[in-house]
């Protein structure tokens, strides 16, 4: 049973309330702060900037994509239209996404809805969120395509509702809803994780977070990144992201461990001890294989070690490997004339070179 558009506007008149702007509207969205990127970041709002933008521009958007697909008129008025802010929006989709033959959509808006609608962080978050996803992901045509359709999105926003009721003390309502998140968008976020702002899910399929994993703002997650425990251990068991990190695809990162602010992790890499900041690791086990040097390479998105560094690396490798087959050489040498003195020595003398790591 998914909501009416009747029950919709009754639940947006009686439940929404406008969004204060000052000072808290973030720096995507009105291109107005102090602060170097990647670092604290103090928010100003002219006396001028009124309203919401993201809010405007999603409505916008809903307008102009009815009038090109009318197919869709209905769904986009349910969706965005028929609302006065982007909390009881968001509020309609989730709960229309989550919902199943015992917990009604009508019943996860009326929780959903109070939820975001009495937490100023979340409804911060959820606004620096549907920017990141804008931002970062080339193949994101708009903000509203962010709220309508990006699962990613919505498995993020569902669990910091979640989070919210864990801190509230209902905890049974909270892991509810993980397994509602985990079965509809195949993303599993413990309640009690702490996760930042202005985050990116990409894809989000197979992305596992657990429950005392903590991740910083700015981070770009890819699909089936793992932050886990090593065993059965309990306690702070799960690692800590700090901001700005870039979590490449598939990457595993197991322990109460240190990723450093600006790091990048290399696709399928394993990640057993800390990671330094602004460097890159690869491999299973992961090793530092490089520097990074944005500042925060989750905002530019490039998974990639510089050329400058990529032919240092390649040329330390070959110094190595000479150093190795030479003394493999004087080994083998060493090896002949000793022989020869005992008197074994027989036929030419036999130097296998080993050439490593070319």
């Amino acid at each position: 049973m998914t909501l009416l558009q009747g029950e919709a506007s009754d639940f947006s008149a009686s439940k929404s309330m406008p969004f204060p702007m000052e000072k808290v509207f973030p720096v995507y969205a009105m291109g107005l702060f102090k602060g170097n990127v990647g670092g604290d970041v103090s928010f100003e709002i002219s006396d001028s900037a009124v309203g919401d933008p993201i809010w405007d521009a999603l409505r916008e958007e809903a307008k102009l994509e009815a009038e090109k697909e009318p197919i869709l008129s209905s769904f986009l008025y349910a969706s965005i239209l028929s609302h006065d802010s982007l909390e009881t929006s968001l509020a309609f989709v989730l709960a229309n996404r989550l919902h199943n033959p015992t917990a009604l959509a009508t019943q996860l808006m009326d929780v959903i809805g109070d939820v975001i609608l009495n937490d100023r962080d979340i409804q911060r978050a959820i606004r620096l969120d549907i920017q990141a996803f804008k931002d970062r992901d080339p193949s994101c045509l708009s903000h509203s395509s962010v709220l309508l359709y990006l699962k990613g999105y919505h498995a993020l926003q569902s669990y910091r509702v979640a989070h919210a009721l864990w801190n509230r003390g209902r905890k049974v309502l909270a892991f509810t809803l993980q397994s509602r998140i985990s079965e509809v968008f195949g993303v599993d976020i413990h309640p009690a994780a702490k996760i930042g702002e202005g985050i990116l899910l990409d894809h989000g399929t197979g992305v596992v977070i657990g429950e005392t994993a903590v991740i910083g703002n700015r981070v770009s997650l890819m699909q089936g990144v793992t932050l886990g425990g090593t065993g059965k251990e309990i306690g702070d068991r799960h690692p800590k992201v700090a901001q700005g990190a870039l979590i490449g695809a598939g990457a595993t990162i197991l322990g109460n461990i240190n990723i450093g602010e600006g790091a990048m992790i290399a696709a399928c890499s394993l990640v057993l001890k800390d990671v330094p900041p602004h460097c890159m690791v690869a491999g299973i086990p992961a090793k530092v294989i490089g520097h990074v040097h944005e500042q925060d390479p989750s905002l530019t998105m490039k998974h990639e070690a510089s050329l400058e560094y990529l032919l240092g690396t390649k040329l330390n490798v070959m110094k190595q490997a000479l150093y190795l087959g030479l003394e493999n050489y004087i080994d083998a040498t060493k090896d002949y004339f000793e022989h020869a003195m005992d008197g074994k020595a027989t036929g030419a003398m036999d130097v296998t070179i080993n050439y490593k790591g070319t």
